[in-house]
C-alpha cells in the first residue's frame, strides 16, 4: 500500500489515481479515504488526478497515541503534497476534512493550491463560546466521547443510521449498505485517534485561517445538517473567506457527498472548471 512517513514517524496511507490537475480529498471523522469513492471515480473519469489519504489514526494509517490535532493534520497533508510534488491542486474537504483543508492552506501557504471546496465543514468554530454563542455546548461533544468510550461499535452504527445521513427524518428510508460502510471505515481506525479527534474538530477556531485564504473557495452546506449545524458554519465561513462562495442545499444532510453524490459532484466540477 502506498504510504509516506511523516517527520514524527507516522505512516500515512494514500490513494493516487490518474493524471492531470490534482484533486486532493480530505475525509471526515472518523472515516477514511474510502468515503470519497463516489468523488474519486467521478473525477478520475473527468480527466483529473485524484488523491485521498487516511488521516493519522484513521483507516490504514498508523494508530499512534498522539498528534490528533489540526496542526498535525495540516502538517501531514503538507507532507503528502510535498512528497507527490503537487502543483495547482484543488483541495476538497468534508466535515473535519474541511477544517484540515482550511488549516493546511492557512498554515502552509497557497503556492501549491489553485482552489478549495469545503463541504458540510466544521469551520469557523463548532463549540459554543462567548464569542460564538451560536455554537454547540461542550456537553454535546462530551456525550460523543462518552458514547465512543462505552461502545464504539454501537455508536458507529447509530450515528450513520440516524443524523449523519438524515435517515432519522420522516419519510427517509435508511440505506443499510451506507450504514455498514460507515461502520467499517470507523472501526478500521483507532479509538484514541477518534476520541481525541472530537476536540480537534469541535474546539479548533478557524476564524483567522479563513481570513488568510485568498484562493477561490466554494462553501457547500446542507441546511438540514444535524452534525454541523448550517447557521453557525457554512454562511459564517463564506463571510470570512476573502474569495468564498456559499452554496446552500435545502434539505441535504451532513453526509451529502454520499447521499447526493450526483449533485455534489456536478457542482464541484462546475466550480473547478470555472
Amino acid at each position: 500500500m502506498p504510504k509516506i512517513v511523516t517527520d514524527d514517524g507516522v505512516e500515512i496511507y494514500y490513494k493516487d489515481w490518474g493524471s492531470g490537475q490534482p484533486i486532493v480529498f480530505s475525509h471526515g471523522w472518523p472515516l477514511s479515504a474510502d468515503d470519497w469513492d463516489a468523488q474519486m471515480l467521478f473525477f478520475l473519469h473527468e480527466g483529473y488526478r485524484v488523491i485521498a489519504h487516511d488521516r493519522r489514526g484513521h483507516g490504514r494509517s498508523t494508530q499512534v497515541a498522539d498528534g490528533h490535532d489540526m496542526d498535525h493534520y495540516a502538517d501531514d497533508l503538507a507532507a503528502l503534497t510535498a512528497h507527490l510534488d503537487l502543483q495547482d491542486a484543488i483541495h476538497v474537504g468534508h466535515s473535519t476534512g474541511g477544517g484540515e483543508v482550511v488549516h493546511y492552506i492557512a498554515r502552509h501557504g497557497e503556492d501549491r493550491v489553485a482552489k478549495a471546496a469545503i463541504i458540510a465543514a466544521v469551520p469557523p468554530l463548532m463549540l459554543q463560546t462567548d464569542a460564538n454563542p451560536g455554537g454547540l455546548p461542550k456537553s454535546v461533544f462530551d456525550d460523543l466521547r462518552a458514547q465512543l468510550k462505552a461502545s464504539r461499535s454501537e455508536f458507529y452504527t447509530a450515528l450513520p443510521a440516524g443524523p449523519f445521513y438524515g435517515f432519522n427524518r420522516p419519510g427517509v428510508e435508511t440505506r443499510e449498505p451506507l450504514v455498514r460502510n460507515w461502520w467499517r471505515q470507523g472501526m478500521q481506525g483507532g479509538a484514541k485517534a477518534h476520541y481525541d479527534g472530537i476536540a480537534a474538530f469541535s474546539e479548533t477556531d478557524f476564524t483567522e485561517d479563513l481570513r488568510k485564504i485568498t484562493v477561490p473557495v466554494l462553501v457547500m452546506h446542507g441546511d438540514d445538517d444535524q452534525i454541523v449545524p448550517y447557521a453557525d458554519a457554512g454562511p459564517l465561513s463564506a463571510e470570512l473567506l476573502p474569495n468564498g462562495t456559499l452554496k446552500t442545499y435545502p434539505g441535504f444532510p451532513h453526509g451529502m457527498p454520499t447521499t447526493h453524490a450526483d449533485v455534489i459532484n456536478a457542482d464541484l466540477l462546475e466550480f473547478i472548471r470555472s
